[in-house]
């Protein structure tokens, strides 16, 4: 059987995480919880340079996105492979999603906004949707999957679910003695600090992090939509 995890981070790219919630992950690590991240999308398109193959880019990705998670402390990386720009909300994605929920059993799902307005990256949307989903009713229901019960995936009730880059912020995680954490972490993604400047990158997560602390008792907070699960 595999050990349970405390929290389970689903991200639709590589380094999405890293700009969402690193700072809280790595709170929660050094607390002693246990975190998996689960890599829905290779990230095989993002980049701008016309030479590189996207099967070179992925095994870089996937490379960066390893050592992001072992700055953080995180247990365990799951690629799921999909690939950049096709996610979609089908019946096989949302299934992989309740197969790993009721596996690592977390008490906590973290993952994008699906509902926030106009630019937003489509991946971004149909990962949070498909994991909202999957948390609930399907990772919950006993006969959603049959076929899982006879595999001992029982069913499983996630506490709490938290979205970053959410319009409807109500929960803010200090990250003031983490923030170097998270810098770091994102610095691991170097292919994707060269394409946007790691200064740059640095100086908006500072900002931002600032903003999302206003009117608390610390400087630097990631901000997330918390929604708490019914028993």
């Amino acid at each position: 059987m595999t050990t349970p995890a405390d929290v389970m981070i689903v991200t639709p790219h590589p380094d999405d995480a890293e700009y969402g919630v690193a700072g809280t992950v790595a709170r929660w690590t050094k607390e002693g919880r246990s975190v998996v991240y689960v890599v829905c999308t290779n990230g095989d398109k993002g980049t701008s340079d016309p030479l590189i193959k996207p099967e070179d880019l992925v095994a870089i990705r996937e490379a960066e996105q390893r050592a992001a998670a072992e700055v953080l402390g995180v247990r365990e990386v799951l690629f799921l492979r999909h690939s950049d720009q096709q996610l979609e909300d089908t019946p096989e994605f949302r299934k992989q999603l309740v197969r790993l929920i009721r596996l690592y059993r977390p008490q906590i799902v973290v993952t994008a906004d699906p509902y926030r307005r106009y630019v937003w990256h489509r991946d971004h949307r149909v990962a949070g949707q498909v994991t909202l989903d999957a948390v609930f009713p399907y990772a919950r229901d006993h006969l959603a999957y049959p076929d899982f019960l006879e595999q001992n995936l029982q069913p499983h009730k996630v506490k709490e679910m938290l979205f970053w880059a959410a319009e409807d912020l109500n929960y803010r995680s200090d990250i003031t003695d983490t923030f170097d954490l998270k810098l770091a972490a994102l610095r691991s993604h170097k292919s994707q600090m060269r394409e946007h400047g790691v200064r740059k990158v640095e100086g908006w997560v500072r900002k931002r992090c600032r903003e999302m602390a206003a009117g608390e008792d610390f400087a630097l907070a990631e901000a997330f939509h918390q929604v708490l699960l019914p028993e």
